[in-house]
């Protein structure tokens, strides 16, 4: 533990609280500071919501989980329910929370004062996420089994037999050799079955994927969403892809039904979608199911389109073929005549009802970000409970009775930003590619006066088919930028998503001229807007797809930049086909090519042919453990840069994926970035 560390940041935060009553920027101790609330869940009469609040712990380098409850009527303040915890579930009659803890499902009674968190499972192997059936009879967990010893005692056997072993060489007969930031062991996500007596878990653990060549949930970041138990709590569906040797290339994932008690295997009910089928939802009535479905294999960025079945019919249509959004989560109405559907929509993510007579669509919430959701349906009518963020305002939970108004349940983020003055932000738009309207935000520098000129940071996001929408952010956050004193530009160039599926399109095979376009017509349209804007002293900054624009910028458009920041970056094109580990990414955004069955696809915008006109300072951010866009491309950049004696930066952190989580991971990664922008833009810059 860095003690001078540690000391800094309390004195930071102490200096902080000394002058509350002045304003002060938004700093990166700040954000990783803030307490934050996920998983927000309401209870079946609609009374209650429960949450999971993360707080910091900087000396253990990580944050600590417990569990809230408040009232949805907003009247009161919320309470601790659980000392530790995550994935809060409501049980079917509202009286008691299911969540994790210690690898293994508990139970806490909010309502019995008295009353101890009890322990629902014990089971051998770790829990990763467990559904109740709405009947209360059963639960059904996820949990990581070796498929040829699907018995969770013979798997945590065999997992004690190789820990035994001397010898650390890994064999391998077919992709994924790794994925995400972890390398397979030959476990696979399996659903078992558990019978509930008073609410603990009783029995013998049932199987539901016997013999099933495939995950559910899906790896790396499949939860509980992936699986469904009806509502006569006789069957299970989940969403789930065969593996095979097709898997890292595939992106079929299908929907299986399974009786609880598995006297039949695992049955497909969508063979005739070759794309992606995901999200199950059943009505309350059980007559109607529904589920999100792409249509075109091997694109993930694809459209979800809602599809509805009947099951007094027998028959299945997609509800909203003329709606051109992408569904992300999906719940029924109490009286079943509506789906609430979560969709990004031009730079906000909202929630709607969507009739599931004819599928037409109202809007239930406004501008901002909301973060996830979750439907009570007692008597007098849906109780709706989420969370909701913006660029300005971490993610606090709100309560919602449709046609009424939304009351806010929780002030987590108050006492933290009580003084701290949010730089203001507003959206813009332009004509950028194809005449197209492209739109994008603007965030004042702290400290903002007229007439004055500040240095100005372009982001760029990743995807690439991303958005950057009115949302919080723990990792990339304008705010913190801004906090240092500069202006931050953020355009949604073509690619982007709650635009149109059209719009989304149009960034496959054209990595480096659609989007490209949209940015230098977007940084144009800013500084013709905003006369506060100083060009002569820019960065461009991003990651991911967004670090491959920064590669690609520096050899094809590196006028407007006196400096440039890339965070785990495609440097080149072509072995990047060959070495991530989710081919069906690569493949399609090459036209659907291998890079050796078209080698010039992965040629036409591979920012590594440009390095002979690369000059302009960069700063290189790049992770061990990332195996979406693995290290050795961030390594080559940086040689690169060094060979040609470019000023370059390299930061490396050993313990980090794609993303940079660890709180003083997350300090550093901002203290270096700061540094570099201050070295290069700020005042009295080179």
């Amino acid at each position: 533990m860095n003690r001078i560390l540690v000391a800094a940041f309390a004195a930071a935060l102490s200096l902080a609280s000394a002058v509350a009553a002045e304003a002060r920027p938004f700093t990166q101790q700040d954000l990783v500071a803030l307490d934050r609330v996920t998983d927000a869940h309401v209870s079946p009469d609609g009374r209650w919501a429960v949450y999971d609040l993360a707080k910091l712990d900087l000396a253990a380098n990580r944050r600590t989980h417990s569990l809230w409850g408040v009232a949805t009527d907003g009247r009161s303040a919320p309470v601790k329910w659980a000392d530790a915890g995550t994935n809060p579930r409501w049980a079917a009659d509202s009286a008691a929370v299911y969540y994790l803890a210690k690898g293994q499902v508990w139970q806490v009674c909010p309502g019995c004062r008295t009353a101890q968190p009890r322990q629902v499972t014990d089971l051998p192997l770790e829990v990763d996420s467990f559904r109740i059936a709405p009947d209360g009879q059963h639960i059904v967990v996820s949990m990581a089994v070796f498929p040829d010893a699907e018995d969770p005692a013979a798997s945590k056997a065999r997992q004690a037999e190789m820990a035994k072993s001397k010898a650390s060489g890994r064999s391998y007969d077919k992709l994924f050799v790794r994925h995400w930031d972890t390398w397979a062991d030959g476990t696979r996500n399996h659903l078992f079955a558990l019978a509930l007596t008073e609410g603990v878990a009783t029995g013998a653990p049932v199987p539901l994927m016997q013999g099933f060549d495939g995950d559910a949930p899906g790896r790396p970041f499949g939860g509980d969403e992936d699986y469904k138990i009806t509502a006569d709590g006789q069957s299970v569906v989940f969403s789930a892809r065969l593996a095979g040797r097709t898997e890292p290339w595939s992106t079929n994932f299908d929907l299986y039904v399974v009786h609880i008690d598995a006297s039949t295997p695992p049955r497909n009910v969508s063979a005739a979608n070759p794309a992606w089928d995901a999200g199950p939802v059943s009505s309350p009535s059980g007559r109607f199911a529904a589920h999100r479905a792409m249509k075109r294999p091997g694109f993930e960025a694809d459209r979800f389109g809602v599809m509805l079945y009947d099951n007094k019919t027998q028959t299945v249509r997609e509800l909203d073929p003329a709606w051109d959004r992408s569904a992300d989560a999906l719940a029924f109405s109490g009286d079943e005549k509506a789906l609430y559907v979560l969709a990004g929509d031009v730079q906000h993510m909202r929630l709607f009802a969507m009739s599931t007579a004819n599928g037409t669509v109202k809007p239930l919430t406004g501008d901002g970000h909301v973060g996830g959701f979750d439907v009570a349906r007692p008597k007098g009518g849906d109780v709706i409970v989420y969370t909701k963020d913006s660029l300005a305002h971490p993610a606090e939970v709100y309560a919602l009775k449709p046609g009424g108004q939304p009351v806010q349940l929780t002030h987590v983020a108050d006492a933290a930003l009580a003084g701290v003055e949010m730089s203001a932000y507003e959206s813009f738009s332009f004509a950028g590619w194809n005449g197209d309207r492209v739109h994008g935000w603007v965030v004042k520098p702290y400290g903002w006066k007229p007439g004055a000129k500040y240095p100005t940071v372009m982001m760029i996001h990743g995807g690439p088919e991303g958005s950057w929408q009115d949302s919080w952010s723990a990792r990339w956050n304008p705010e913190v930028w801004a906090g240092w004193g500069y202006a931050v530009v953020m355009v949604d160039f073509h690619g982007s998503t709650g635009y149109g599926q059209a719009f989304t399109d149009a960034i496959s095979s054209h990595w480096g001229d659609r989007p490209l376009e949209d940015l230098q017509k977007g940084w144009a349209a800013a500084q013709a807007k905003y006369g506060w804007i100083d060009g002569d002293r820019a960065c461009a900054a991003g990651a991911s797809y967004g670090g491959f624009m920064v590669y690609w910028i520096a050899g094809t458009w590196q006028t407007p930049f006196k400096c440039l920041i890339a965070h785990d970056g495609v440097f080149d094109n072509r072995v990047m086909g060959y070495a991530t580990e989710e081919l069906w990414f690569s493949e399609w955004e090459n036209g659907k090519a291998t890079p050796w069955a078209d080698p010039a696809a992965y040629e036409r915008f591979n920012p590594i042919d440009h390095v002979a006109d690369w000059t302009r300072p960069m700063l290189i951010i790049h992770s061990d453990k990332d195996f979406r866009i693995p290290v050795d491309q961030g390594i080559a950049a940086f040689t690169a840069l060094q060979r040609k004696g470019v000023p370059s930066r390299f930061l490396n952190f050993p313990d980090e994926n794609h993303w940079v989580l660890k709180p003083q991971n997350s300090l550093q990664w901002h203290d270096t970035v700061q540094a570099w922008l201050a070295e290069w833009i700020g005042p009295g810059a080179k």
